[in-house]
């Protein structure tokens, strides 16, 4: 297992955040992936618009997983409506 974090920006409301912080914990809880810390930035404003918005609402978590899981993570997270957009970067170790 190697050690990830992952920046998530969702569309700013209460209820798309409600929703993707609830789809992301079963996300992440799921298939041998860990969730060493979860931190809530909350609502900024964008450096640049994204899908129409200048604001978002930043999740920043730190995972434990498998190169797979993180591929996987990739293809769901592009289906998503709440999620504008997302990074994953391996930690150093």
């Amino acid at each position: 297992m190697r050690k990830y974090e992952a920046v998530i920006i969702l569309r700013p409301g209460s209820e798309d955040v409600a929703a993707g912080r609830e789809f992301l914990r079963t996300l992440f809880s799921g298939d041998g992936c860990k969730t060493l810390k979860e931190e809530q930035t909350g609502d900024r404003e964008l450096a640049y618009e994204i899908k129409k918005s200048k604001r978002g609402y930043y999740l920043t978590y730190e995972l434990e997983a498998e190169p797979r899981h993180i591929q996987a993570f990739d293809k769901t997270l592009k289906l998503r409506n709440e999620v504008m957009k997302f990074l994953f970067v391996r930690s150093q170790e």
